[in-house]
């Protein structure tokens, strides 16, 4: 199997799952994370790969420009929800903790899926309206491994 049919069947896998298992059921904050950390991993992951073959730059400014609402009420959602657990100065720290951890998680790199297939991600990503396909998403490959699959019987 060459690189890319086995790129094209990670990806296939992942956003099969996510089309077919709803994200597990969170309080609005704790979506609100999800979606903060899977911009943050796209962010990181578009930079670490941006002076390789399969730099996605431009797919990552795609899909930031298209989420843009969505990643902005995510960061309002949990800033309101830090700021009223925490104060104003608690809830500051708190996004710049999740901001920094999740740089330095994927600063080395994604711990199971290559840049190609980041790219691929993002690009479609960056062309989807649901918001609960990118919570779908989010809960998979924010995983420290890949999700485990069931063979058909």
């Amino acid at each position: 199997m060459g690189k890319y049919h086995k790129m094209a069947a990670v990806l296939a896998a992942v956003s099969s799952l996510a089309l077919s298992v709803p994200a597990q059921a969170q309080t609005p904050a704790g979506e609100a994370a999800s979606l903060r950390k899977l911009d943050i991993m796209l962010m990181v992951s578009s930079l670490r790969c941006r002076f390789g073959a399969d730099n996605f730059q431009a797919d990552y400014a795609r899909f930031s420009t298209n989420q843009y609402s969505t990643m902005q009420g995510a960061y309002n959602t949990l800033n309101a929800d830090y700021s009223a657990r925490m104060g104003a100065a608690g809830a500051k720290k708190a996004l710049d903790t999740i901001s920094v951890s999740m740089a330095n998680q994927y600063g080395q790199g994604h711990p199971w899926l290559g840049c190609g297939q980041l790219k691929g991600l993002t690009h479609d990503l960056a062309g989807t309206a649901d918001r609960g396909h990118l919570l779908a998403v989010a809960d998979e490959v924010l995983r420290d491994s890949p999700p485990v699959q069931v063979a058909a019987r």
